[in-house]
């Protein structure tokens, strides 16, 4: 299994930056970070077109949480800077301590 090293993330908004939504690109994974790095600008030039103003981020991932994120969390600020990074939800589980359980061999 390979390993994800960054995750190409790219947004286009509209010029006033109030409404802005993420853009699919051809490859959006990489083994290592240098490997967005380079692709950044074709992807760029891919999406070119499909926003008004486009930004594009390569989002570092931890190898150790690679599994483990859900979600990106990101934000084009008024200034057309992106902020943005990986984050993993923080799962609430509901259970039931007392469970009535059923004794079949007394139902008879």
């Amino acid at each position: 299994m390979e390993h994800i090293a960054a995750l190409l993330l790219v947004i286009g908004c509209t010029n006033s930056m109030t409404e802005c939504h993420e853009l699919p690109v051809p490859v959006s994974i990489f083994e290592t970070a240098d490997a967005c790095t380079a692709e950044r600008p074709f992807a760029l030039g891919d999406v070119q077109g499909q926003a008004q103003h486009i930004v594009a981020k390569c989002l570092a991932v931890d190898p150790a949480l690679e599994d483990d994120y859900d979600q990106i969390v990101w934000n084009v600020r008024p200034d057309g800077n992106l902020d943005a990074s990986l984050a993993i939800s923080s799962l609430v589980m509901a259970s039931n301590a007392v469970r009535p359980e059923k004794d079949y061999l007394s139902q008879q």
